[in-house]
């Protein structure tokens, strides 16, 4: 069984940052994709930014040059460290991953963790 751990969340005032990190286990042969998403209250949940196993990272244009994802595959770790938050950055961030067990290969969520801008 696989499973994704987030942490890293809480309370920061505009202008202050964050780091989240998402640790995978189980009996894990390979991660492909580690990738943040979040989702606002009424809001589609929507992606952040993404990393492939190589280090090849994509993000979304509404945290370009402030977020920075990384991963660190000894550990089977993802991170997004999140500089100059902004209020619209609140909403629950959740890791996914696309995972190959034994037994085959799979996409999976963590459970979220909440991060809220304000002052």
């Amino acid at each position: 069984q696989v499973q994704l751990v987030e942490s890293g969340g809480g309370l920061v005032q505009p202008g202050g940052s964050l780091r989240l990190s998402c640790a995978a286990s189980g009996s894990i042969f390979k991660i492909y994709d580690m990738g943040w998403y979040r989702q606002a209250p009424g809001k589609q949940r929507e992606a952040v930014a993404d990393i492939t196993s190589g280090g090849s990272t994509n993000y979304a244009d509404s945290v370009k040059g402030r977020f920075t994802i990384s991963r660190d595959n000894a550990k089977n770790t993802v991170y997004l460290q999140m500089n100059s938050l902004k209020p619209e950055d609140t909403a629950v961030y959740y890791c996914n991953a696309d995972i190959v067990q034994l037994i085959g290969r799979g996409n999976y969520w963590g459970q979220g963790t909440q991060v809220t801008v304000s002052s």
